[in-house]
């Protein structure tokens, strides 16, 4: 952890202790433990979206090393887990499963380039998600202004776009030139990183095919959002599902570099079942459910991750071939 990570921790948690405290935290804990076993639905419902996402990664690993399905998954797994549990900035996992693909033998730089372009095309695929739910929040009856929602999208859009463009246009090559005097090596294995990105920008395929799998991994979170809200005692239809799961993902997505994005979701949370006249104290018990389905996915992660490190030969990032 470093200062920054600290710092953000700090407020995020101060955050979410005045929304605990500036509400009724004993009808908070009423309807968790309301909840009983059907905490166990909403983490089945999380698998489906991993599963999606590794499908979306795997197009985009041009290696004959690429390992099978399961194994993606358990890496997307321990992604979403270190993200979640970590004191890191919300792309800490990221760097993990590059590192882990890496021990199980793609070269390096393919590695890296996959996780680059498969992080872009999951922020294009929510920021079409983000689209769908403000389309749906359009036509539903809902109360309170929507300008935030729009701002935030608009704002998403923006660095994703920007994102994508920088990796296109030459943001690896930066890293290209600096990696080498980080590492302090004379050539390091990042050359080739740019070319290694534009090529899967000029693979249109791949890219749609990623995008597409992104994009229902998004949607499947709907049906985790629409059943925690039944179980809650909320009656919500899956249109409703659809804006507060979308806009709540967004508030997350927003607050990348809180870890965790502790106290940004929750707020995020409150904000998008406020349009729908949901109490905050029921919004509350919604966004601690997501927070104890992360322990109970993400605790088993961490160990799955730490057993990987220490069971797979290590190879580096910069490792020009595996050995």
């Amino acid at each position: 952890m470093n200062w920054s990570a600290l710092v953000t921790l700090l407020v995020g948690t101060a955050v979410l202790a005045a929304l605990l405290a500036a509400n009724d935290l004993a009808e908070i804990l009423r309807l968790l433990a309301g909840m009983s076993w059907g905490i166990l639905a909403v983490v089945a419902l999380r698998l489906p979206q991993i599963l999606a996402s590794a499908f979306g990664w795997a197009p985009l690993i041009e290696d004959a090393a690429r390992p099978p399905w399961p194994v993606l998954f358990r890496l997307r797994w321990i992604r979403d887990a270190v993200n979640a549990l970590l004191p890191v900035a919300q792309v800490g996992g990221d760097v993990v499963r590059a590192q882990l693909l890496v021990r199980r033998g793609v070269r390096g730089v393919t590695a890296t380039a996959s996780v680059a372009v498969d992080l872009a095309a999951e922020m294009a695929a929510q920021v079409a998600f983000s689209a769908i739910g403000l389309t749906v929040l359009w036509y539903v009856p809902h109360r309170g202004p929507v300008g935030w929602a729009v701002a935030a999208c608009a704002v998403l859009g923006a660095m994703a776009g920007s994102f994508l463009a920088a990796q296109r246009w030459g943001l690896f090559r930066l890293v290209e030139r600096l990696l080498p005097r980080l590492a302090r090596q004379g050539q390091a294995a990042a050359t080739g990183l740019h070319e290694a990105v534009v090529r899967l920008y000029g693979a249109p395929r791949r890219l749609w095919s990623s995008g597409a799998a992104h994009l229902a991994s998004w949607l499947f979170g709907v049906l985790e959002t629409w059943a925690a809200l039944r179980l809650l005692g909320i009656e919500a239809g899956l249109a409703e599902a659809v804006v507060i799961e979308s806009l709540g993902q967004l508030a997350r997505s927003l607050g990348f570099m809180v870890p965790g994005a502790i106290g940004v979701q929750e707020g995020g949370f409150v904000l998008a079942c406020g349009l729908f006249g949901i109490p905050p104290e029921q919004a509350l018990a919604f966004a601690l459910i997501r927070r104890i389905r992360d322990i109970l996915l993400g605790l088993p992660g961490i160990i799955a991750w730490r057993w990987d490190a220490a069971a797979v030969p290590h190879r580096t990032l910069t490792d020009p071939r595996p050995r």
